[in-house]
């Protein structure tokens, strides 16, 4: 029973002993009171009423070591100083008044994000002025209807070299409006290398030719990019995108989901050659038509603008790292620290994929003894690494070690595989 003292504080009757041993304790963390207890009295008073709520906000943020390494395939990871530096910003951007989340697409603070967030995007990749980047939503899995649509005619042929599941899904979504051939796939061998070029059977009318350039699910990346006998080459990035220089103009298109390397999930970005715009079928829905956003400047409706902004942070931050070229650099580094630790394993860890084509992002490895995998991931989780379970289609485990994955977090994971092994060979 509780009476009523002041406006600010309460009387209680008959209070759990555990509160009168820590009565700092949150009251709904207590058990039951028993009306047994013997009657005792004592004064709460209520902080909600005394308190400005701005001073209920935590004093001391999470400083880095209270993060984990995070190994998910996407979303994934972001840079902590953009993260940071988004943190900074989120309550008034830049002395606007305002958050980006509450801009007005249309308006000219928005326009200089999105303008920056662009212009950096072509400094970083060397993007042709022949070329134009749109910011669009979908995810790159949206790009599979879009492609064949913005550039062919229900009954236009085009090349798909499928080296994992999502080439594979790209393909199968191609079939509603084109006629794609399959002209390899590597699902008979469970997706683990890429085919000689010089043995691809492509099509001598084909449109263009469609790869996925690294397969984030069973980690196989083409080191380097096969010549359309006809057509354009085109590309799906989403995993490997800005993690090392590409030389844009061999390409028709590159798309790619943010949320691997980039930024947030939600941002689709697509580089496409001017002149391949303009052509889409008559039932393109109208936000698949890439003359719309072209025309537009990304703006046809609201974008995904804090998404956008966030992958602007991410292309200043890795401009302010020298580039592409030095990305690379870090990138093969953490990989091979990680892979030399699975060969030298004596076979307790296992690699499936070829060795020339393994992913510099993507890691999937399997235990000799798969009965220790959960307990691997478990253990891991304990040590603040977490997202380490493989695809469900895969099984086995999965580091994915993007841009923003520091070399301290490979580090980490390497010895704790070699003590993993240790306690369980």
């Amino acid at each position: 029973m509780a009476m009523a003292t002041s406006p600010h504080s309460l009387l209680l009757q008959n209070p759990h002993p555990t509160f009168l041993k820590n009565p700092k304790l949150p009251f709904t963390a207590l058990p039951m009171i028993s009306t047994r207890l013997p009657s005792t009295t004592i004064s709460i008073k209520c902080a909600a009423a005394t308190t400005p709520l701005q001073d209920l906000r935590p004093n001391n943020p999470p400083e880095p070591q209270d993060r984990v390494f995070n190994f998910a395939a996407g979303p994934a990871n972001l840079p902590e100083n953009v993260l940071k530096k988004a943190q900074s910003e989120l309550y008034n951007w830049r002395g606007s008044g305002m958050s980006v989340m509450e801009m007005s697409h249309r308006g000219k603070e928005f326009s200089s994000i999105i303008q920056k967030a662009e212009s950096d995007l072509r400094t970083l990749l060397t993007i042709p002025p022949e070329y134009s980047v749109l910011f669009l939503q979908g995810g790159a899995t949206t790009q599979f209807a879009a492609i064949p649509l913005n550039l062919c005619r229900p009954d236009d042929k085009v090349d798909y070299l499928v080296t994992g599941s999502w080439g594979d899904k790209a393909a199968k979504e191609a079939q509603k409006y084109c006629k794609p051939q399959v002209i390899w796939s590597g699902k008979p061998e469970k997706y683990t290398k890429i085919p000689a070029f010089d043995e691809l059977e492509q099509s001598g009318d084909a449109k263009y030719l469609h790869i996925c350039a690294n397969e984030t699910i069973h980690g196989v990346e083409f080191k380097a990019y096969p010549a359309p006998k006809s057509g354009l080459l085109i590309a799906d990035m989403s995993s490997n995108f800005c993690s090392k220089p590409v030389d844009v103009s061999r390409f028709g298109i590159i798309y790619a989901g943010a949320q691997k390397n980039v930024g947030p999930s939600g941002v689709t970005i697509v580089i496409i050659r001017k002149d391949l715009i303009g052509n889409a079928q008559g039932v393109t829905p109208v936000m698949l038509d890439y003359k719309i956003h072209d025309q537009n400047n990304s703006l046809y409706n609201t974008p995904p603008c804090f998404g956008i902004y966030m992958c602007g942070l991410v292309f200043e931050d890795l401009l302010e790292q020298g580039g592409l070229v030095g990305i690379e650099k870090k990138n093969k580094n953490k990989a091979e620290l990680l892979y030399n630790a699975i060969d030298g394993s004596s076979g307790f860890y296992r690699c499936p994929v070829e060795e020339s084509v393994r992913s510099l992002m993507n890691v999937p490895f399997t235990l000799e003894k798969s009965e220790l995998e959960a307990e691997f991931i478990k253990e891991a989780a304990k040590e603040k690494m977490v997202q380490l379970k493989g695809h469900r289609s895969v099984g086995g485990m999965r580091a994915s070690i993007y841009n923003a994955m520091p070399l301290a977090g490979v580090e980490k994971l390497v010895a704790f595989m070699k003590d993993f092994q240790a306690k369980h060979a």
